[in-house]
């Protein structure tokens, strides 16, 4: 079963949530702040984190923040914050989804089990794939280019894996939410995709204007090519 950390400071809403995720199967750690939360996490290792912003004690994107320097854990960000930037700023600093406020209980089940699933999927079939100077091991989840190490988060690797795997292909943009992200696309899956999109080219040295490997085509997808 897995464990979810709930950190939310409204006792009516953390209440409720529980509640509802309990209800359906999950088993349920609930505190009301983010250095409780800190604390929680060392100590008991949950599967996943819901994190409301709106904490007592430390800004909600600064414990975010705090959890990615300790653990790998996946968190979905509950946040007031409607505004693009917003969001974007909430991925950068490591957060694997998020949910706008106000929220069902039956939405953040649904962003719960989407995360889950991530967790879970299967590596690229192939034991090494090499495409131009770029070289990865699914089975250790390590990536090289040029010889050198790439430092990937989790789904930076899984999104450059299933591309790689998949040489001159165009893969389109519902694919990729699909297949990586093992899930039906929803409001937000796009902007989460040109995020990570977006960090990849940034470790690969390249930019949309001026690709290496990840090519853009408009409309459709992406498809990664070796460099000439």
């Amino acid at each position: 079963m897995p464990l979810v950390l709930l950190v939310e400071d409204d006792p009516t809403v953390r209440a409720a949530l529980t509640y509802a995720l309990t209800d359906a199967g999950l088993a349920v750690r609930a505190v009301g702040s983010g250095l409780e939360a800190l604390r929680v996490v060392t100590i008991q290792a949950p599967d996943l984190v819901v994190l409301d912003l709106g904490l007592p004690d430390i800004d909600g994107a600064d414990a975010l923040r705090m959890l990615r320097a300790i653990c790998d854990v996946p968190v979905v960000v509950a946040t007031a914050r409607r505004q693009e930037s917003d969001a974007i700023a909430l991925l950068n600093a490591g957060a694997d989804d998020y949910v706008t406020k106000p929220f069902s209980g039956a939405h953040l089940l649904a962003r719960i089990g989407a995360v889950l699933r991530r967790g879970r999927a299967a590596p690229a079939a192939e034991p090494v794939i090499h495409v131009g100077g770029l070289r990865l091991e699914p089975d250790q989840r390590a990536a090289w280019l040029d010889g050198e190490p790439l430092q990937l988060t989790r789904r930076e690797f899984d999104l450059l894996s299933y591309l790689a795997a998949r040489p001159g292909r165009v893969v389109t943009r519902r694919e990729l939410v699909t297949e990586v992200w093992q899930q039906q696309p929803l409001k937000g899956a796009d902007q989460t995709l040109d995020v990570h999109l977006s960090w990849l080219r940034r470790k690969l040295g390249e930019s949309a204007a001026a690709p290496r490997f990840l090519r853009t085509v408009r409309g459709v997808g992406v498809m990664l090519v070796a460099p000439r």
